[in-house]
C-alpha cells in the first residue's frame, strides 16, 4: 500500500498539536500547515471536510539524501494529513519507500524506509 493511515480519537487540533511534539522529539519540523477546508471555502468552492496538510522536514536527513540524488528534490518535503472523515480523526502519510521506487536508485531504499519508519513512529505515539 503507497500510505500508511491511523485513527485516533483525539481531534484533529490534539493530534496536530501532539503529532508536532512527537516529529520535533524526533528532529523533524513543521514548515508548513495547509487547511484545505478553509482555503477551499475563502475561494468560493464548498468542502466541508476539515483536511490539513503538513509538510515536515529533518534539515539533516533531507540535506544527506538531496546530496545523494537531486531527484529526491520531487518528493520533499514528506506529506503528512490530518483530517475527519465521518467524525473520526485520521492521520496519515505516502509512504517514503514507496515513492522513492519512481526514482529507480536502489541505494536509496534503506533511507526512505527509515524516514518512513520514524514518520510511522511519530504518528503511532500520536494516536
Amino acid at each position: 500500500m503507497f500510505h500508511y493511515t491511523v485513527e485516533t480519537d483525539k481531534s484533529m487540533k490534539e493530534a496536530m498539536e501532539s503529532l508536532e511534539t512527537n516529529l520535533k522529539d524526533d528532529k523533524f519540523g513543521v514548515l508548513w500547515q495547509f487547511d484545505i477546508k478553509d482555503t477551499l471555502q475563502k475561494k468560493g468552492f464548498e468542502f466541508d471536510q476539515p483536511f490539513n496538510v503538513l509538510e515536515v522536514c529533518n534539515p539533516k536527513e533531507a540535506q544527506r539524501v538531496l546530496s545523494q540524488n537531486k531527484l529526491v528534490g520531487y518528493f520533499l518535503p514528506c506529506k503528512i494529513v490530518i483530517y475527519e472523515d465521518e467524525g473520526t480523526t485520521k492521520i496519515g502519510l505516502p509512504r517514503p519507500s514507496s515513492l522513492i521506487q519512481m526514482i529507480e536508485d536502489d541505494s536509496l531504499k534503506e533511507f526512505a524506509l527509515d524516514i518512513e519508519n520514524r514518520l510511522i513512529a511519530c504518528i503511532d505515539k500520536t494516536k
